[in-house]
């Protein structure tokens, strides 16, 4: 073989190499979207219709929600409070001990029966690679029982923390409980087939907004995302940005 075509062979080889690795680079950091994946069970879920009265409800709730609540959540540069939860196996987890291997991403959620919760849990799982990188770690906060919250985790095969929120009291230090109107919980019990107590015990109607805090290791909050409107999430992408300025 002459030695121009050995060059141009290396040079090619080089190439190929060179492009693999920006291709790698580039699919190293494609994190999924949470809003992308809403978009598509929208497009694509069945369910049954709501009715004017039913809408009428969930609207003046909605709305209630959002002028009781124009602000929720503690916000970036505050001190996260510091709490001690059971999981859904029954251990105590402690934010602050979490928080001396790393950052913590905190994410509270409505429950196992909320499917834009189990749209943001999945994300947060397939993107839990990404965030460890900066020995980042994820902690889900709901007010639904340890039980309830081991059946999700064994069914979607969840690797992070599920904690259990029994007493509102970690929900509240965040500025994120509200308490479902009763003609809201009536709704969903009589349309849409479930109780909310089923899954959060009796007489307990409280909720999160569902928000999510980027928390540095000394306990201050990096960045805070809470919205009314359960259909908004923070993206991983986002969080893996706080994640990166804070390194």
């Amino acid at each position: 073989m002459n030695r121009y075509l050995v060059y141009t062979l290396i040079a090619f080889t080089g190439f190929l190499f060179n492009s693999n690795v920006i291709a790698d680079e580039k699919n190293e950091y494609t994190l999924p979207g949470f809003q992308k994946e809403v978009d598509e069970f929208m497009n694509t879920r069945k369910g049954k219709s709501i009715d004017e009265a039913d809408k009428s409800i969930m609207v003046k709730a909605a709305r209630d929600l959002d002028l009781a609540m124009p602000s929720p959540g503690l916000k970036a540069g505050e001190s996260a409070p510091d709490f001690t939860c059971l999981n859904a196996f029954g251990a105590r987890v402690t934010l602050s001990d979490q928080l001396k291997g790393g950052p913590v991403i905190l994410a509270f959620y409505r429950g196992a029966w909320c499917p834009f919760c189990s749209i943001e849990l999945n994300v947060l799982q397939r993107s839990l690679t990404h965030f460890k990188e900066y020995n980042a770690s994820l902690i889900a906060i709901t007010p639904q029982r340890p039980d309830k919250s081991k059946e999700q985790i064994e069914k979607a095969e969840y690797t992070f923390e599920v904690l259990s929120d029994l007493d509102n009291s970690v929900m509240k230090s965040y500025n994120l409980y509200f308490e479902v109107p009763p003609e809201l919980h009536e709704l969903y019990k009589n349309r849409f087939g479930f109780d909310i107590t089923d899954y959060n015990g009796k007489d307990r109607l409280g909720l999160p907004v569902p928000g999510t805090f980027v928390i540095g290791q000394d306990g201050t909050i990096l960045s805070a995302y809470a919205k009314t409107d359960y259909k908004m999430r923070m993206e991983p992408e986002d969080i893996l940005e706080v994640l990166k300025a804070a390194e």
